[in-house]
């Protein structure tokens, strides 16, 4: 098989494998609402329960109950907090009955749990309770290019490793784009984000504790070495795959782990938590 060929596979190979990667990381963070279904009164019940909101408005998750004799109720409260518990009946609109959680400043977390009845019979919609945190909204001119370029970075980063163990011509090339759209995406739109979402622009290494902000900077970190090394000596192709490596252990932390909660007691935004 020639290089052309082999590299038109692995390309294939490198795509496919970061969506996996991409779908994992997005659905395993705590930012991923839960859903799933249950049963009352011998009818199936779909929920989708919000553990993120963006924007100025109130939080509303929504649960599929056709039956209008399925009545709801949920009761929230501050999280990490000694306050009593707020409860609510649930609005029904069409088939569907509707959780409206007030909304909170930016980094400011609700915890909360849903209940449903019919003639007598009552159930809790997920058995544990649920952790929502509210942020700023994010305009899009933002958000759509840093998801594309660090999407894009962790396919050429994975396409670099590929290179390296084919030993492949284009090592330091590859390298020379992902840590651009690494920076790009990582370090110049990943703050802006931050800036929009919870009014920082960084909250990582030396002035927080934040996971995103810090892997992202251990990551652009390794490539620089890598890259450094391969303008050096292109026969250095070794850190190439320590760096792709390093990114790939990176993107398999789920994401938006010990990111920023308010302190509801000292009014600040805490990170790492």
């Amino acid at each position: 098989m020639n290089y052309k060929t082999k590299s038109i596979l692995l390309w294939i190979f490198t795509v496919i494998f970061t969506i996996v990667i991409a779908i994992y990381q997005r659905m395993t963070g705590p930012t991923y609402p839960e859903t799933g279904k249950t049963e009352i009164a011998g009818q199936t019940i779909k929920y989708r329960l919000l553990t993120s909101h963006g924007g100025d408005t109130d939080a509303e998750s929504r649960i599929f109950a056709t039956d209008t004799a399925i009545k709801g109720k949920y009761i929230y409260k501050r999280f990490n907090t000694d306050e009593e518990w707020s409860g609510e009946e649930m609005k029904r609109d069409g088939d569907y009955l509707i959780i409206t959680l007030p909304h909170q400043a930016p980094a400011g977390k609700l915890i909360y749990k849903v209940k449903l009845k019919r003639d007598g019979q009552a159930i809790s919609i997920y058995k544990e309770p649920v952790v929502i945190r509210f942020k700023g909204g994010v305009p899009n001119w933002v958000l759509y290019p840093h998801i594309l370029l660090m999407f894009l970075a962790m396919v050429f980063s994975t396409r670099t490793g590929l290179e390296v163990l084919i030993k492949g011509k284009n090592t330091f090339k590859y390298t020379y784009i992902t840590i651009i759209l690494l920076f790009i995406g990582g370090l110049i739109l990943g703050p802006v984000m931050q800036l929009y979402a919870f009014g920082e622009l960084w909250t990582g290494w030396p002035f927080g504790q934040d996971l995103t902000d810090n892997k992202t900077l251990v990551a652009f970190a390794v490539w620089l070495v890598a890259l450094i090394r391969l303008w050096k000596n292109r026969e250095k192709r070794g850190w190439a795959l320590v760096a792709a490596i390093v990114m790939l252990a990176i993107y398999l932390i789920p994401h938006s782990v010990l990111g920023s909660e308010l302190d509801y007691a000292s009014g600040e935004i805490m990170t790492g938590k």
